[in-house]
């Protein structure tokens, strides 16, 4: 059984109360419910969401060498942060990274993302279904 790891970035615990126009309506722990369904018997998931960027490079270390895959949406940090990519950059688990609504559609400074380049592979658009989209590259 394969060991998957979400790791959502600031902000992403308001799923389904802030923007729900281009973040949808739904809490993100509901989502990972429906996802543990889902993939019941295939993989074994791990959820973790934190607002601190020291906290997210912090679970990336602990769990980048002994998990077959991280789907990381960065939020924000996506754009912003040279220590995300270091950590990313640092481990063997490979990841991906995934953004809920399409970044090149929205304002110019979200055009740019500084993990893109150390991960295995980008997802963005698709709404909560680009975490099952990066699931399924995984299996």
């Amino acid at each position: 059984m394969k060991k998957i790891a979400i790791i959502n970035g600031p902000n992403l615990n308001l799923l389904g109360k802030r923007e729900t126009d281009i973040y949808g309506d739904m809490s993100f722990e509901e989502f990972f419910e429906e996802l543990k369904e889902l993939y019941s018997g295939d993989v074994a998931l791990q959820y973790f969401q934190s607002n601190i960027e020291g906290e997210l490079i912090d679970k990336i270390q602990e769990i980048g060498f002994k998990y077959d895959g991280i789907i990381l949406n960065a939020g924000g940090y996506t754009h912003t942060s040279v220590a995300l990519r270091d950590a990313i950059a640092a481990i063997k688990t490979p990841v991906i990274e995934v953004h809920i609504s399409n970044i090149y559609s929205r304002e110019e400074f979200r055009h740019q993302s500084l993990i893109s380049g150390v991960c295995k592979g980008i997802i963005a658009g698709f709404g909560l279904e680009s975490y099952v989209l990066a699931l399924d590259s995984f299996l």
